[in-house]
């Protein structure tokens, strides 16, 4: 299982960046897959998930009306679209497939998921 995040870049505040992610040597269509970050000095942080079936999303507060994920799985690729970005947001973002915990079916959130196959990461950094 390897999944390989891209994308990342040097941003002034205010703007985009499209993130990618891609799966090789399995397919993604039976994973949730997330989005997390890590700034310089601070823990691995949630950002976003998206269910394979019913494309259900969460989002962390923070990145909610400026994020949105999206996923293609003919091209076993998931997509971070990130916009109105702003120093906050600058870290290495990394992707994780996972699935739902048993017995956690019925909870609504980001935390139902067991995030077990992270990739390596890609840099964002915003700056003026």
């Amino acid at each position: 299982v390897q999944l390989q995040a891209s994308g990342g870049g040097y941003v002034q505040p205010g703007g985009s960046l499209r993130l990618s992610c891609t799966a090789s040597g399995f397919s993604m269509d039976y994973y949730t897959i997330g989005w997390f970050r890590q700034a310089p000095g601070m823990e691995r942080k949630f950002v976003s998930s998206i269910s394979s079936r019913d494309r259900v999303t969460y989002f962390t507060d923070s990145v909610k009306g400026r994020f949105t994920i999206s996923r293609n799985n003919a091209e076993n690729t998931v997509y971070l679209e990130m916009n109105s970005l702003n120093q906050a947001d600058t870290a290495v973002y990394f992707c994780a497939a996972g699935a739902v915990r048993p017995g956690y079916d019925d909870l609504d959130g980001p935390g139902k998921y067991d995030f077990a196959y992270f990739g390596q990461g890609t840099q964002v950094t915003v700056s003026s």
